[in-house]
């Protein structure tokens, strides 16, 4: 039976954050500034997103990170909205090791460093994310001028349900800490793959490394079969020197640019809907808080796993779509072809990305996009055929791994989302839950 203890009982210390200078001052610290809104940066790695700032050095040596540490949103959500304030990070070693040096939280953040003897600071942690996911954090919140604040010492004070033994709460964080490290060892695998992938196009289909190397005499450094393929000579072309036998491709001879369509014309009906994808969605990678749209539309209009969607307006994104089913959304592009590899798609696409951000950042009377006319514009070097079949064995499993692994890490949140509230309120026995996570993996 869980304990009824004040959360202030589970506390070691607790400090305010700060915001420090832009320019360093006498024996000022210079340091990373963790914000509320900088908590999904640093889950999806975007570590060098969060500003550094100079604290005066006793200030800072108050409020400096350590692993193990919770650091709590006072402040910033929104009643309009409907934004609750009371998100949580938890602060990993590895945290502070990729962002670089000395980490404290903002002004409107708090530290909070929880006596280990007591409670496991990583189940205190998913607590707190249950109570903020769940809605109960608005408990605690007190609205001014259209923003929530967080009422820390009231929570301080307020007696939870929701303590097992230590044994038991390690337990517990072990389980729903090894789904987590599990999506974020993806999400790092993902990252060194997409690099990877995009290394090889780049040397490949851009620079032309390889074809350069035989024409000098030099090794490839590539396997021989593969080595042979490539040409050993440029020879000129409207776009400067190619592979000579390769051919000049826009982007839509390669494949086809399918618009989404205007879903509110097209509502649910007999009880089935698919997820709107939009930018939004795009952006998230998933379909939470999505419209809905008939599951009745034109098969191509529907999204599954593993394709290509590009954003030719507002924020132009080209991913590789791993949050299950769901409706294509106008302004959204599905990117497909009947005769070449769908990682030649969606890497050609990105070679030409910064180009079409640049195009539409250049069109300040309207929303930014790019036109079809820029799709024939942009030009690809495409080898033979048999080389690009020796290239697809290199490229096509590191781009189809990507958008399985995040297929996986999606699977495995909504095992931990799940997993969650059962535990900490033990309605969910450790031993069924550790079973239930096995059988999944």
């Amino acid at each position: 039976m869980a304990a009824e203890v004040p959360f202030r009982a589970l506390v070691q210390y607790t400090v305010g954050g700060g915001w420090g200078d832009e320019d360093p001052t006498h024996d000022a610290l210079a340091v990373r500034v963790i914000r509320g809104t900088d908590f999904g940066n640093i889950a999806s790695g975007a570590h060098g997103q969060v500003p550094r700032r100079f604290e005066a050095r006793a200030k800072a040596e108050r409020r400096l990170l350590q692993a193990k540490d919770i650091v709590l949103e006072i402040s910033g959500g929104s009643r309009t909205s409907n934004q609750s304030t009371g998100r949580t990070l938890f602060i990993t070693q590895e945290i502070l090791e990729q962002l670089g040096g000395p980490a404290i939280p903002a002004s409107f953040c708090r530290l909070m460093r929880l006596r280990d003897d007591v409670v496991a600071p990583r189940y205190a942690y998913y607590a707190l994310q249950e109570m903020y996911r769940s809605g109960r954090a608005r408990l605690y919140e007190h609205h001014s001028t259209g923003i929530s604040n967080f009422q820390f010492e009231y929570f301080l004070d307020q007696e939870l349900v929701w303590l097992p033994s230590l044994p038991e709460q390690r337990a517990i964080a072990h389980i729903l800490g090894t789904l987590d490290d599990k999506i974020e060892l993806n999400r790092r695998m993902n990252e060194t793959l997409e690099a990877t992938a995009r290394a090889l196009f780049k040397s490949w289909f851009v620079d032309f490394d390889p074809v350069r190397a035989k024409a000098e005499g030099r090794d490839p450094g590539l396997p021989q079969p593969l080595a042979d393929l490539f040409p050993a000579r440029l020879v000129d072309s409207e776009l400067g020197e190619i592979p000579e036998g390769w051919e000049l491709k826009s982007l839509d001879e390669i494949a086809r640019f399918l618009n989404g369509l205007a879903l509110q014309k097209y509502p649910p009906a007999d009880g089935r809907s698919l997820p709107v994808i939009k930018i939004a969605q795009l952006r998230a990678g998933n379909t939470g808080g999505a419209d809905r749209a008939s599951a009745d539309l034109d098969p191509d209009y529907v999204v599954n796993d593993g394709d290509i969607l590009f954003s030719w307006s507002g924020s132009l994104e080209c991913v590789l779509w791993a949050g299950g089913p769901g409706a294509l959304n106008q302004h959204l592009f599905k990117v497909t072809s009947a005769d070449y590899p769908r990682w030649l798609c969606y890497l050609g696409v990105h070679a030409h990305l910064d180009d079409f951000r640049h195009i539409a950042a250049g069109k300040a009377t309207t929303m930014g996009h790019i036109q079809r006319h820029h799709l024939s514009d942009a030009k690809l070097a495409v080898p033979t055929k048999s080389l690009l079949d020796a290239m697809n064995t290199v490229i096509a499993p590191i781009i189809q791994s990507l958008w399985k692994r995040d297929v996986q890490s999606r699977v495995l949140a909504a095992l931990r989302d799940t997993l969650l509230p059962n535990l900490i309120s033990g309605e969910l026995r450790v031993e069924d839950a550790q079973r239930f996570v096995e059988r999944a993996s």
